[in-house]
Order: C-alpha cells, then sequence, then structure tokens
C-alpha cells in the first residue's frame, strides 16, 4: 500500500484526488494540507510514502518549501503535481529536491505510474516535460545557470548585484544576515561564481542588471 499525502491550496483538487485514488487498490490517501504551514503540521505527526505536492500555495511554497521538506525528512519521496509546464521551474523543484515533476493537466496513466516509482524511490518526469528540457533547454544551460535559482536566491541576486550589501538586504527581505549569507553561497554555488567580480561579470552578460 502507497501512503500519500497531499499538498494543495486549491480544496476541490484535494477533494478530486482522493476521489481518483479511493478508486485504486495500492493507493490510500493519508492525509491533505492546503499550504506549508499545515504539511508541515501532517509530517511531524506522520510520514507518508510520498508527498504530492503543488509549487504555488500560499506562503511557504515552491522551491523552497520542498527544500525545507526534504531538509527535514531527507528521505521523504517528492512528487511535484503542478499547473507550470516550463522547463525552468521544473528544474527549480528537482534541483530543490523533488523526485519526480508532472503537469496537472496528465492523464491517469501518467500520474499513476509517477507515483508508483516516486513512492519506490525513483525519478519521473512527464514525457512532454523532459522531451522540453533535452531539446529546448539544452543550449540555454550553460550560460542560463540562473534558471536553477530559487525565487528567495533570485532577489539575493538582483540585490547583490545592484549593490546591497548583506545588511541591507536582510532588513528588506526581513531575514537574519545568516539565510542571507546561506542564499548567497548556494547561489554563488549554483552559478559557478567564486567572487562577487564574477557575479557582476555573469549579470552584465546575461543582461540581468537594473
Amino acid at each position: 500500500m502507497i501512503r500519500i499525502l497531499i499538498t494543495d491550496d486549491h480544496a476541490i483538487v484535494r477533494s478530486g484526488l482522493k476521489m481518483i485514488f479511493e478508486q485504486v487498490a495500492d493507493f490510500e490517501v493519508v492525509g491533505d494540507a492546503a499550504n506549508g504551514s499545515e504539511l508541515m503540521d501532517c509530517l511531524h505527526r506522520s510520514l507518508p510514502d510520498i508527498l504530492l505536492l503543488d509549487m504555488d500555495m500560499p506562503g511557504l511554497s515552491g522551491a523552497e518549501l520542498i527544500a525545507r521538506v526534504k531538509s527535514g525528512w531527507p528521505g521523504l519521496p517528492l512528487l511535484v503535481l503542478s499547473m507550470h509546464n516550463e522547463p525552468r521551474v521544473a528544474l527549480q523543484a528537482l534541483k530543490a529536491g523533488a523526485s519526480g515533476y508532472i503537469t496537472k493537466d496528465c492523464d491517469l496513466h501518467i500520474l499513476l505510474p509517477a507515483i508508483r516509482a516516486v513512492a519506490a524511490k525513483r525519478r519521473y518526469i512527464s514525457p512532454g516535460l523532459a522531451e522540453q528540457m533535452v531539446f529546448e533547454e539544452a543550449p540555454a544551460s550553460r550560460s542560463g545557470l540562473h534558471t536553477l535559482l530559487t525565487d528567495r536566491e533570485m532577489q539575493v541576486f538582483s540585490l547583490l548585484v545592484s549593490g546591497s550589501s548583506v545588511n541591507a538586504i536582510a532588513l528588506q527581505l526581513a531575514i537574519s544576515n545568516k539565510t542571507v549569507s546561506t542564499h548567497k553561497a548556494k547561489m554563488m554555488e549554483k552559478l559557478n561564481q567564486g567572487s562577487m567580480a564574477e557575479l557582476m561579470r555573469y549579470a552584465l552578460l546575461n543582461g540581468l542588471t537594473s
């Protein structure tokens, strides 16, 4: 039996998925959450076999929520079910720690195998999206590494190349200096940049300066 936790801010989506999974012999929905906070509460109470997660919800969501979940429960298989079919969004989710990514317009012959694959610790990407990632994103991947940044890392990147200090960014984003420094370090690593001078050059070459 595959125990599933559904997280989506639309009640009708959660109800629809439950109805579908009730008809599948080896699936059991053990909980649902409407946002990141509710999700964390659910995970603290009981750990499912797989987390089915939307990318866009109020509050903490997207790649940041995925990273938070994987930090607390690194062995939990996580499958994103999203309305976004852009390779950039899928790459962000996978980079943050998701094991699979499918879109909400997929058929059951994709949804059900995707859940089984990710629950079994394998990876799964919607075939159409995987094709886009291979044939459309490959040329850009060499110079467009910033597409792998989370939303928060991109905020920090933009403020840094605009001349803001770590202290100023912390005040503007209402987070600690340590958190800003952590985002900066992760962002520099993803972009393969070793100094602020290199970061500025990258921003200029990719048209990312204001």
